[in-house]
């Protein structure tokens, strides 16, 4: 079964390689691609992936989990945790059930620029083997809900 991962925000893809975090850069939590965020749009609204349940929800970062036990991680910037959910909205909760695309969290994109924080957006299966995530769209700017990669489950 594949599963179509779609880009939570709009933004360029980045290789998981150039997120500025050894964490994700090495693939130590699974395979994935990253999201630089538009900057022309202020306060940008991150939507959930595939459907599934949120499993894990925090301001900066969230877990849903899907069908065949796909799970993916949207993380809102590089050390963002340390914010303490500055600059970011809740929009869902933890144990919801959601669709591709429905809204999760809101965060001020200008904001996290003044901290000095990255706020590029890795989106990972978690648990997966590394270089398992082929991206057509790495190098390109996508809107949200385009198909970032497709996850064979």
């Amino acid at each position: 079964m594949t599963v179509s991962v779609l880009a939570p925000l709009p933004g360029r893809v980045f290789a998981l390689a150039d997120v500025p975090d050894p964490v994700f850069a090495q693939q130590m939590v699974g395979s994935g691609v990253a999201l630089e965020p538009a900057r022309d749009q202020g306060h940008l609204t991150v939507v959930a992936p595939i459907a599934g349940k949120i499993l894990k929800l925090h301001p900066h970062a969230f877990v849903i989990f899907g069908e065949k036990a796909t799970g993916v991680l949207v993380h809102i910037g590089i050390d963002t945790v340390k914010l303490e959910g500055k600059g970011f909205t809740l929009i869902a909760s933890e144990g919801d059930t959601v669709a591709a695309g429905d809204p999760v969290v809101s965060f001020d994109l200008a904001f996290i620029d003044t901290t000095g924080y990255s706020a590029i957006c890795p989106v990972v299966v978690m648990d997966s083997k590394p270089d398992t995530v082929e991206s057509p769209s790495v190098g390109e700017e996508v809107k949200t809900g385009d198909i970032l990669f497709d996850w064979s489950a």
